[in-house]
């Protein structure tokens, strides 16, 4: 925590629950008359299309804010638990205590919603925060420095702009609590950082988030749905389907339906669509172009170096083999891809499904398109996964009262909604005991007490 960051919160300005929602509220405000320049400033980022900006950024950031201004006051208040007969007579209560100073190290891939959905969570529930964006967004972040300098004083929320090495400074410093969004591999930097001052995390990452389509799926609605959540940000997206798993039977029939759809959403040239972003940079671009090399192209495989413009792509990856070794994989299949590119493996067997998926670690999302109750069953209770959704992709997301976050190498915590407000929050318990009556079967001596307590203890 820095000097300022810790003058400001020993005032205890931000313990008042009106005073944040006081914040909260100018905030809304604020980011109303900034709407245009937002969307604006994420199309010069990376073109990213206004009313993908619009949904998936600020309408998502505009539906935390209210629940949060909604519910901040109740959800702030100590809440009253069964006391234990053990110390009666008495009164338990849980407190919602801030922890103090937050850093927050967001993302370039939703550069404004990974920010603000956490800050403003952070500013409910009584802390103040430092904001990391990312310098690969360097128009988003200017415009989210200004509405940081409008809305909030020095101290209360901070933002500071700066390459890795001013990520790696912050993380020198000792935090209350520590939230990052980014790959796995950076995460355990950051895991590594707090722990040295046992700072708590949350920590958002990613991984190869499999998608299933097995022969009862209806397939024109399916690759709808798919290529929805593939095309949108240009596929980089934490929670895209990676990869499609797809049933041998209806394997042509699915790949006709996806190139229809993505002609359909795009055009039969998507480099001239307004409604297809670019990939954010070019060592992104040269990383997905050097994985379509080799490879056999079904659909797209255009691309433009001068545009970092990566055409959707479709991969035919043959059978799987589950009982290939994974270094052996190519390597679109090792790592998480976070671009517009789908490879495609064709199944037989459903027990080969499991196998073949928890070669990976624990991903952030599993996708099933099936009508069959036994498969679903089977995917929701044998696999271990951060979230999903059965018939789509991507909408888990949209629902507030979920919570977001991975598992395993795909992250640790969770928030969104009340989750964000609890994710920000120290569980304070407290019993308050009477002192009108003092049981005295708890204090030495203890001899002849012990069959009284035996007898007791079942009511316990």
């Amino acid at each position: 925590m820095s000097e300022r960051q810790k003058h400001f919160y020993n005032q205890g300005l931000t313990r008042d629950v009106y005073y944040r929602i006081q914040h909260l509220k100018r905030l809304k405000n604020v980011l109303l008359r900034y709407e245009d320049e937002i969307c604006d400033a994420l199309h010069r980022d990376f073109r990213k299309p206004v009313y993908e900006t619009e949904l998936s950024e600020f309408l998502i950031v505009l539906l935390e804010l209210k629940s949060l201004i909604k519910n901040c006051k109740s959800w702030a208040k100590p809440r009253y638990v069964l006391p234990s007969l053990v110390n009666f007579p008495s009164v338990s209560k849980i407190y919602k205590q801030p922890f103090g100073s937050i850093l927050i190290i967001a993302p370039w891939n939703y550069p404004f919603q990974l920010v603000m959905a956490p800050l403003i969570a952070a500013i409910a529930a009584g802390n103040t925060a430092v904001i990391k964006p990312s310098e690969l967004t360097p128009n988003t972040a200017s415009v989210l420095e200004k509405i940081i300098a409008e809305v909030f004083e020095p101290g209360y929320v901070d933002l500071v702009q700066g390459d890795a090495q001013v990520a790696k400074a912050l993380l020198n410093l000792k935090w209350d609590y520590i939230f990052f969004t980014g790959s796995s591999r950076v995460g355990k930097i950051v895991y590594e950082a707090a722990a040295k001052h046992l700072t708590p995390v949350t920590l958002e990452l990613g991984g190869k988030n499999p998608c299933i389509i097995d022969e009862t799926a209806p397939l024109e609605l399916s690759a709808k749905r798919i290529v929805w959540g593939k095309i949108v940000n240009a596929g980089q997206t934490c929670i895209a389907p990676d990869y499609l798993l797809v049933e041998e039977g209806i394997k042509d029939k699915l790949l006709l339906a996806l190139k229809t759809e993505l002609q359909r959403a795009l055009g039969s040239d998507p480099k001239k669509s307004p409604d297809y972003a670019r990939i954010i940079n070019n060592s992104n671009f040269k990383r997905l172009k050097a994985l379509l090399e080799d490879q056999q192209v079904l659909y797209g495989g255009d691309s433009d170096a001068l545009e970092n413009y990566i055409a959707p792509t479709i991969l035919d990856m043959g059978m799987l083999d589950p009982d290939i070794a994974f270094n052996e994989l190519p390597e679109v299949l090792q790592d998480e891809i976070f671009g517009p590119i789908l490879p495609v493996l064709t199944y037989k067997n459903q027990e080969d499904v499991q196998d073949w998926i928890e070669k990976y670690d624990k991903p952030l999302a599993v996708y099933l398109f099936s009508k069959n109750k036994k498969l679903k069953n089977k995917i929701l209770n044998e696999l271990a996964f951060g979230g999903g959704v059965i018939n789509d992709v991507v909408s888990q997301f949209l629902n507030p009262r979920l919570p977001f976050g991975g598992v395993g190498n795909s992250g640790l915590g969770s928030y969104h909604g009340k989750h964000s407000f609890d994710t920000f929050s120290h569980n304070k318990s407290m019993v308050h005991k009477a002192t009108w009556i003092d049981l005295n079967i708890r204090y030495a001596p203890y001899s002849k007490k012990l069959k009284i307590f035996k007898r007791l203890r079942k009511y316990f």
